[in-house]
């Protein structure tokens, strides 16, 4: 686990007011290492085994605490369920629209895509986020298997 980030995340709770419970430090200390971009049920059965009394509800709402704070993001892939991102650094995501896999890039061209969007707009740019859809390498090789 990256050791600053966590120990960053824990000031910023505290810093904030909030405090830090064994559950919400599981569940940070889960997101920091995940690079599956969890639902809060996946976390709950993770988590489960070391906090049998924990429900999917309190995953969630210490999810939406964290996302609140800008420290991690919700994403909300088509129509199924809200995924989480512990995003460690400025990425996007490529969706696979037959199985759900989601799979970070980097893509520095984008850097200043804020500034230029302010200029163009006039909008005053708080961020953004970019997804793309398509096809999985495994879902086109269970396609193409299928059409053989």
């Amino acid at each position: 686990m990256q050791t600053s980030v966590y120990t960053e995340t824990l000031k910023r709770l505290k810093a904030e007011g909030i405090r830090v419970t064994p559950q919400r430090t599981a569940i940070i200390q889960y997101m920091i290492a995940s690079t599956a971009h969890p639902t809060a049920e996946m976390i709950h059965a993770a988590l489960a085994p070391q906090f049998p009394h924990m429900s999917v509800a309190t995953v969630y709402n210490n999810l939406r605490l964290l996302a609140d704070l800008g420290l991690i993001e919700e994403m909300s892939v088509a129509d199924t369920a809200t995924h989480f991102d512990f995003a460690l650094s400025p990425h996007y995501h490529a969706v696979c629209s037959n199985c759900g896999k989601i799979v970070d890039f980097h893509y520095d061209q984008l850097t200043n895509v804020e500034a230029v969007a302010a200029a163009k707009t006039g909008f005053q740019v708080t961020g953004h986020h970019l997804e793309v859809y398509g096809l999985c390498p495994e879902c086109q090789q269970k396609l193409k298997q299928a059409n053989n």
